[in-house]
This record gives structure tokens, C-alpha cells and sequence, in this order.
């Protein structure tokens, strides 16, 4: 196979990647493989934990889709194995554990939301249960017994929980040991993944030197950022983009990204030249979110979705006019005054616009909520709001209800 030349192919895998481990190493693999016409087998592990792939999980096979276009061997690892034990990235406490029935289930689902970024025709896809379940307990042993537990704590996620005297079980503790030991299975040339991985990564590396094979090359992408463009994306956080949602549904998610986020998303998440997306950006913050939402709906679903899409954000949401969607809210006229009125801040509370009233307080003391098609600010928190069927109440533009009276 004819492979481009190594400087055009390091363009390409470096765009999106925060660390390269050992960067010289990947330019001699590259060398190599162009030589010998043999494609460099990429890793990319994936733990079936749960259902639902978000954006931030698509980053490192955005990567991965890169390399097959270079013509290498993509080698995707379910961790049904890994899963059952759960990874420790990142967290200060234990992860629920998983059945074997629960991981399986999970996996089927993954591998269909994974198919929407790689060619999966075209990858290796393997279990980690292939041969973790083969193994016996002198053998688990003698795995084990590469690894001290000095080197466990150098993992930032098991010296803070150590230092806060929280829980380390041990089974968390095989957890990089495994995912290292899949490096050595499927003799992995390059693995993908994020920085909080770098451990694991350079314990697979120790545990094929010592196999005598060939060391892997980490290429480790930046974690992307959420909807709130601070926290790490991810669905227990809620700011999450998720690919198997609904087009209108990430259209208003895109929409509410921070403008300090878009170039970080529209790197690692497009294919657009960086000169063309930096002149994008250079435009009205407005226009680039919709350019970036159009663009990676159509992705995931279709071009006629994505446009779609835009158009009703557009008119429920940009423009200012009625959702054509309103959730209706059923009240008893018992809970309204002689007259027929509720104070406002009560009234927010029970159609459960707002948390509290002081929750409403506080959207009313900010000009938030508003009541009628005409979107009428409410002036005060004890404001007597007369309350008919067909009543409109909003707060911001994300929350807004119809109420209904019953008896």
C-alpha cells in the first residue's frame, strides 16, 4: 500500500492532540510503514459502561476515523473485561459495578454509536474477555507481579483518594495492568485515548518491552470541554452533547456553548481547515455556533435534519417566538385565590418552572420570568398573577410551560 509522506501524515495526526509519547517514535513508526508498505496498528479502547456516546467520547475516534484515512489498521478493544472492574480515571470514588449481561447489552449499543465515526468494516473489533477469561490465577499473578503498588499511586486519581483516605479497592487497582495488557495482545503500534490515560499508556509500553515487542506511541487528544465550557464533558455533569440525541436537541446545546469553547470544539470536532474555522470564528459568535451545530448534526444524522434544526432554534428561540412544543402543566383552581390569582413566585414554584421560591424570587429580582405570548415581564415576586387555562409562563428562554386548570 502507497502511504503519504511521513510530514503529511504527522499534519494530520497532530491537529486536536495535546501529547505525542515518544513523538520521535511515531515519526520512525510512520517511516517504517511507508517503507514496508504495512499499516500501523492503532488501539482504541472502549469500556461499555453505559449507553450513551456524547461528543467528548468521539474525540480520540475522530482520531482514530484520521488514521484509517492514512491507511492503517484500526483496532478497536470492547473491555468487557474492563468494564466488569471500571475505570478509575478521574474519579475520587468506586464505581458501581457491572454484569456480564449489563456490559453486553451495553456493548451492542456502543458499537452502533461507534460505527457513526469509525469504518468499522474496515477495523478489528476484539473483546478483552478473549483472553482475560483464558487466563488463570498464576497467570493473573505473575501480571501482577510487573506492577508495584509505589507505581499504582502515581496515578493522580488513586494518591488523592489515598491521601483523603477514601476506599481503593483492589480490583481497581487491575484495571490499568489490564488495559495495558490489551497493548500486548493485539501488539498495538499506536494507542488513542486522553491524557488522564498517560499511565496506562506508558505501562502498556513497559509490559511489551518486556514481552519483546515493539513499544506503542501515545497519542493522547485534550478532554473536551462541556456545554459550560469549564468542566469536562460528561452526562452525570449534564453538559453533554449526545450523538444519538435528537437534531433540535443538540441544536439548542450547541447554541448554548461559550464563545471561549468554539475553537477548541470546531478543532476537534470538524474537518475544517484551522485558517477557514478561524475566519469563521472571527465572524458573529451567533453564526459560527450555527455553522459548527449544522455541521456535526449532519454528521450524525443528515444535512435536512441539521437544517431543520436551525430553522426552528431559529424561530422558537433566536427570533423570540413561540416553541412549537409547550409542555402543558395541570392546576387546581383550589390552589388560586377568590379572584383567580396566584403571587408570582409560588406560581413558578408549582409548575415547576423554578426549584423554590426563592429559586423564582431570584428569576424575577434578574427580569427572567415573563408570562403570555407577549412575554410580559413579571415586576415582583408577591405580584398577583391572574391564572386562566391557556396561561403562558417562562423563565429564560429554556424553560416555559402552558398552564391548565382543572377542578
Amino acid at each position: 500500500m502507497q502511504f503519504l509522506p511521513v510530514e503529511e501524515q504527522l499534519a494530520v495526526i497532530r491537529r486536536g492532540v495535546e501529547k505525542i509519547v515518544p513523538e520521535q517514535e511515531l515519526a520512525e513508526k510512520l517511516k517504517w510503514s511507508r517503507e514496508t508498505g504495512t499499516p500501523l496498528r492503532v488501539k482504541y479502547g472502549i469500556d461499555p459502561t453505559g449507553i450513551d456516546l456524547h461528543l467528548g467520547h468521539t474525540v480520540p475516534m475522530r482520531k482514530m476515523r484520521q488514521f484509517q484515512e492514512l491507511g492503517h489498521q484500526a483496532v478497536i478493544i470492547i473491555g468487557n473485561y474492563t468494564a466488569l472492574v471500571g475505570d478509575p480515571s478521574g474519579r475520587d470514588e468506586t464505581r458501581a459495578r457491572l454484569t456480564i449481561e449489563q456490559v453486553e447489552a451495553n456493548a451492542t449499543d456502543y458499537l452502533q454509536q461507534v460505527g457513526k465515526v469509525i469504518d468499522l468494516k474496515h477495523a478489528e473489533v476484539v473483546r478483552n474477555g478473549d483472553w482475560f477469561s483464558k487466563m488463570n490465577f498464576a497467570q493473573i499473578l505473575e501480571l501482577c507481579s510487573k506492577v508495584t503498588v509505589a507505581q499504582l499511586l502515581t496515578r493522580d486519581d488513586f494518591s488523592k483518594r489515598y491521601r483523603e483516605e477514601a476506599a481503593i479497592y483492589l480490583h481497581e487497582c487491575l484495571y490499568p495492568i489490564m488495559q495495558a495488557w490489551d497493548s500486548v495482545e493485539i501488539k498495538a503500534d499506536i494507542e488513542l485515548g486522553g491524557t488522564e490515560q498517560l499511565y496506562s499508556f506508558m505501562l502498556a509500553r513497559d509490559l511489551q518491552k518486556d514481552q519483546g515487542l515493539k513499544q506503542q506511541v501515545s497519542v493522547m487528544s485534550p478532554i473536551l470541554v462541556g456545554t459550560d465550557g469549564v468542566r469536562r464533558m460528561g452526562k452525570s455533569l449534564g453538559n453533554y452533547i449526545g450523538i444519538s440525541e435528537a437534531p433540535y436537541d443538540m441544536m439548542k446545546k450547541f447554541m448554548q456553548l461559550s464563545d471561549d469553547s468554539m475553537q477548541m470544539f470546531f478543532e476537534l470536532l470538524t474537518d475544517f481547515p484551522l485558517d477557514e474555522a478561524a475566519v469563521i470564528l472571527q465572524g458573529h459568535p451567533k453564526e459560527a455556533k450555527v455553522r459548527l451545530a449544522k455541521t456535526i448534526i449532519t454528521e450524525y444524522h443528515d444535512a435536512v435534519a441539521a437544517e431543520e434544526a436551525a430553522e426552528r432554534w431559529q424561530r422558537e428561540i433566536g427570533s423570540g417566538g413561540l416553541p412549537s412544543e409547550i409542555p402543558v402543566v395541570q392546576l387546581s383552581k383550589s390552589e388560586l385565590s377568590d379572584a383567580g390569582t396566584m403571587p408570582a413566585a409560588n406560581l413558578l414554584k408549582v409548575t415547576g418552572l423554578c426549584d423554590s421560591t426563592s429559586d423564582a424570587r431570584r428569576s424575577i429580582k434578574q427580569g427572567g420570568a415573563k408570562m403570555g405570548e407577549e412575554k410580559l415581564k413579571i415586576e415582583a415576586h408577591d405580584q398577583a398573577i391572574p391564572v386562566e387555562s391557556g396561561l403562558l409562563l417562562w423563565v429564560g428562554k429554556k424553560r416555559f410551560c402552558q398552564v391548565e386548570l382543572v377542578d
